[in-house]
């Protein structure tokens, strides 16, 4: 403190930056915000692996009351492939042509299990393959989240947990398929 200085002003001089108690409170402020967006972010980008793959999924795990049976692929176009229904279920119908999405788990000439969507023509893979692959955009969404997880949130051992569980979704997807 300069001797010609009041001390009144040395100690409004030493207020300029804020008090130790409002610094701590915007630090506090600020890092509870960041966890609320991040985790806001991470429960979004889940909900949304959910619900893109539950259009499926419920469709090859709750088979109750639904036509189930086999189709032989005949023909593939460039999004959907075709053949002829043959039912393994009481109650399900022959139809001589149904269309199943074309992707890496179907091509022609090869028979596969599989459930018909309701009022339509359309049928999904069944069994294990298929609830595999049906939840193959959740695990892509827990893999995108822990990234948002580990480095938004500061939690790595997390993120490692949901990136190891997209990982081993994908994997066993893969070789069910």
């Amino acid at each position: 403190m300069i001797p010609a200085m009041p001390a009144t002003a040395a100690r409004s001089h030493r207020r300029k930056g804020g008090s130790p108690r409002a610094r701590r409170a915007s630090v506090v402020a600020l890092r509870c915000g960041r966890l609320a967006a991040m985790g806001g972010v991470a429960v979004l980008i889940l909900f949304a692996g959910v619900w893109g793959s539950w259009g499926t999924a419920q469709q090859v795990m709750l088979t109750k009351g639904r036509e189930h049976g086999t189709v032989e692929v005949t023909r593939c176009g460039e999004e959907m492939c075709w053949g002829p229904y043959s039912p393994l279920s009481a109650g399900s119908t022959a139809r001589s042509r149904v269309v199943i999405e074309k992707s890496v788990a179907v091509r022609k000439g090869r028979t596969y299990t599989v459930v018909v969507k309701p009022d339509g023509d359309e049928v999904v893979r069944s069994g294990p393959a298929g609830v595999l692959y049906a939840w193959v955009p959740f695990g892509g969404a827990l893999l995108l989240a822990s990234v948002v997880v580990a480095g938004g949130l500061g939690r790595p051992r997390v993120g490692w947990l949901l990136a190891g569980s997209g990982v081993a979704l994908m994997t066993a997807a893969f070789m069910a398929i």
